[in-house]
């Protein structure tokens, strides 16, 4: 089974979203300038793996709102990316950000199911 791992939400003023975030839940903000994105934490993190150590926990990230990511996106976790595409095309969904390597993380991909939502892909290196 593939779970949740991720969240991201998307923002016309990212600054002002961190504000907002940050100020009504409390969550701890880590920007990334050479990503253009802000990580998120939800939860605690094993300090090694960056992971949240609470069962079933997940973080997440901020951005600026694009076309592919208009609202919020939750990112599944699976063992291929390149399967998980060509299953999501053969079921009637549409692929809308191929496959993204994140050096010395992993990988990404944005799809949107058939009923027009965006969804994310997540491939551990």
């Amino acid at each position: 089974m593939h779970g949740v791992v991720h969240f991201e939400i998307p923002a016309d003023d990212v600054p002002r979203a961190k504000e907002f975030y940050g100020s009504v839940f409390g969550w701890q903000l880590q920007d990334m300038p050479e990503m253009d994105y802000t990580i998120v934490h939800t939860a605690d993190v094993d300090e090694q793996t960056q992971m949240p150590t609470a069962p079933g926990a997940i973080n997440g990230g901020l951005m600026r709102r694009t076309a592919e990511t208009p609202a919020p996106v939750l990112t599944i976790d699976v063992e291929s990316i390149d399967e998980a595409l060509a299953q999501v095309e053969a079921a009637g969904g549409r692929v809308v950000r191929p496959r993204t390597e994140i050096p010395g993380m992993g990988a990404f991909a944005y799809f949107t199911d058939p009923e027009g939502n965006t969804l994310g892909l997540w491939e551990n290196a």
